[in-house]
């Protein structure tokens, strides 16, 4: 009778016989093969029997049918297909296959050697228990060891407590003299981890194997077996079997997904002990049981490692708004760096919160009980700035009626905060150097050198390391302030907090309106704010929400509330109201009508308009006027 067996999956085990002339598969109860997976369809494919013949075809599920792994709509099955839909795996038989016997198996033996393929192992078959002609209390025993090492297995919390505990239940049912389960990482071809076991020693994580064996078992993805490795012409040439006297071995692949995960090895120099078929029928059966039981743990380890990554950020103090995967990055690198004392360059555009950052960093580090104190060096003059950042005596210059201590002195046993620290001038550029080599400076017009304690965090929107190479900044004092490097994302780059931060701006606005009260965003004003490539970034968006809560009239900000440049830069696509569509139609046209005027010349386009030309360059760009190639738009003054 032809037949489905179901060898991985949620039905795994399962026998389904091909009895009927169509057998249907799917998510939804009403199928013959029902299995509860999401990743199904609810009815996903079905076997049919057309004349005498075995037909899979695919119902237009979502995520495809397989066979041995392929992607087909409609296949002719042959005996031994392997049929693959979500989590499931499915062998096709059309026949019986031959009795399949722990203890004898002449057609796989080649001389001492024995080598076992997946769909040939005696476990994977359930049918055949009943059929089997081997000894009964051997098999008891055997599916025993099955039952134990489920057992032990099921409650390991990491991939070395299930290599420890699978091993020595191997090692209790397999007259094997030492182990070792052999990891796969993800995405590679190689062994990268080896837990090691020895019945007389205990863990070994040094426990010699055969570099041979092993890798004929992973290029080859088959259980194999050699009781006298003298006679094998594969592993006669194994040099660290000979050396070690090496009597047996065996080793079977952790299969999972038709890739190799892992492999389970075991030896022995023992010349009485001698793996037979029942041994590698057995390994291979547990090596099934431990393809799952490795997923999972690998699985288990990654959500421990996520958690403790979510529980770093979650007691992370910020005041940054946004869910997107560059700012998670950003938080998670300030997490790390915000309890060392290193000094950090924050880097980023203009508006994209370098000043949050640097806060962020302060107030979770140890200083965070001690001043924090920001000084922007792009506002003052280079005497203001010097007197501002290292204090004055008095006397010090004109002016200086009093004693006066700088930001360096009162922020003592904090943070400093200096931003657009490529503004710097080469005198004070080299006074600050002093304060990171030494922890001293001196006041302007004093003499006594002062000792402070501070950290240093900067910022900037400038390529420091460009200005170095143009000699504008000094570049010890570049490598002494870019010790950690934190990258602040522009909006564009993380257009899905937009929304997040413009309700937070909002109900901040909001608050201080006390004429109406500005529930969040119109769904129009919503996808204008996305599409738009915000050039001032967060400090732009923030401008444009207060002044859409002041000047708006309604309980939610519509596209009518917002600048003109967001109107201008929306697509054609978007769904703009007839007016403003109509507004951008007609303001695309008469700018292609003056340069068409003048040729493309943007400067004579703009007089001829009555408008400055960095207007009319900011019109082309938001209205996405592209330059035809035999007329490109040019400024010719």
């Amino acid at each position: 009778m032809p037949k489905l067996i179901a060898i991985e999956g949620p039905a795994r085990g399962a026998t389904y016989p091909l009895e009927k002339t169509e057998i249907s598969m799917g998510r939804s109860s009403s199928n013959v093969i029902a299995i509860a997976d999401l990743s199904l369809s609810r009815h996903h494919s079905a076997v049919r029997c057309l004349e005498g013949a075995y037909v899979l075809c695919d119902l237009q599920s979502n995520n495809g049918t397989f066979v041995n792994g392929e992607p087909v709509t409609e296949h002719r099955l042959v005996h031994g297909d392997r049929i693959a839909i979500g989590d499931s795996v499915f062998l096709f038989l059309l026949r019986e296959q031959e009795e399949a016997s722990p203890g004898v198996d002449s057609r796989i033996s080649v001389g001492e050697t024995i080598e076992l393929n997946r769909e040939e192992a005696f476990y994977l078959h359930p049918e055949q228990y009943a059929r089997s002609r081997a000894p009964t209390t051997r098999l008891v025993r055997e599916l025993h060891s099955l039952l134990e090492v489920g057992n032990r297995i099921a409650n390991a919390k990491s991939v070395q407590a299930l290599a420890r505990q699978l091993l020595e239940v191997v090692l209790e049912a397999v007259p094997a003299e030492r182990g070792a389960v052999l990891i796969v990482e993800e995405g590679a071809d190689h062994i990268s981890t080896v837990y090691g076991w020895d019945k007389r020693g205990g863990a070994d994580p040094h426990i010699p194997i055969s570099s041979t064996v092993v890798d004929k078992v992973l290029k080859e993805g088959a259980a194999i077996s050699s009781n006298d490795v003298r006679y094998n012409a594969s592993l006669n040439a194994a040099e660290s079997l000979r050396v070690r006297g090496v009597k047996s071995v065996l080793a079977v692949p952790i299969l999972r997904e038709d890739r190799v995960a892992g492999v389970i090895y075991l030896d022995s120099s023992d010349p009485a002990v001698r793996f037979d078929i029942g041994h590698l029928q057995l390994l291979t059966a547990i090596s099934g049981v431990a393809s799952m039981a490795l997923e999972n743990v690998r699985n288990l380890e990654a959500l421990v490692e996520e958690n403790r990554r979510l529980e770093a950020e979650a007691g992370l103090e910020h005041s940054m708004v946004g869910e997107s995967l560059p700012l998670r990055e950003t938080i998670r690198l300030i997490s790390r760096a915000a309890p060392t004392d290193s000094t950090v360059m924050v880097l980023g555009e203009s508006g994209t919160g370098k000043e949050l950052a640097a806060r962020a960093i302060h107030q979770n580090s140890l200083r965070a009980k001690k001043p924090f104190l920001a000084l922007n060096c792009a506002v003052l003059t280079e005497t203001l700035l010097e007197s501002e950042l290292f204090g004055h005596e008095r006397g010090a210059f004109t002016g200086a009626i009093a004693q006066k201590k700088g930001k360096l002195e009162l922020a003592d046993g904090g943070t400093v905060f200096l931003d657009e620290v490529g503004e710097l001038a080469p005198s004070l550029q080299a006074k600050l150097l002093r304060v990171l080599q030494e922890r001293e400076f001196e006041r302007v017009g004093g003499t006594r050198p002062i000792k402070v304690d501070v950290r240093l965090i900067a910022a900037t929107n400038r390529d420091l390391a460009a200005a170095v190479k143009n000699s504008l900044f000094r570049q010890d004092l570049f490598y002494r302030l870019n010790v950690v490097s934190v990258t602040m994302p522009p909006l564009r780059e993380r257009r899905e907090d937009i929304g997040l931060l413009a309700n937070h701006f909002i109900q901040k606005f909001s608050r201080r309106v006390s004429t109406r009260r500005v529930r969040g965003l119109s769904s129009k004003a919503r996808v204008l704010l996305e599409h738009y490539d915000w050039p001032g970034n967060i400090r732009e968006l923030e401008n444009v929400i207060e002044r859409a809560v002041v000047l708006g009239t309604s309980e939610t900000i519509q596209p009518e509330d917002l600048p003109e440049t967001l109107l201008e830069a929306a697509p054609s696509t978007l769904p703009l109201d007839e007016y403003h569509a109509a507004v951008n139609e007609a303001r695309r046209q008469i700018v292609l009508r003056a340069l068409e005027k003048t040729k493309g010349n943007i400067t004579q386009a703009a007089r001829l308009l009555g408008i400055q030309s960095t207007y009319l360059h900011r019109l082309i760009r938001n209205l996405d006027l592209k330059p035809e190639s035999r007329n490109p738009f040019k400024d010719v003054h």
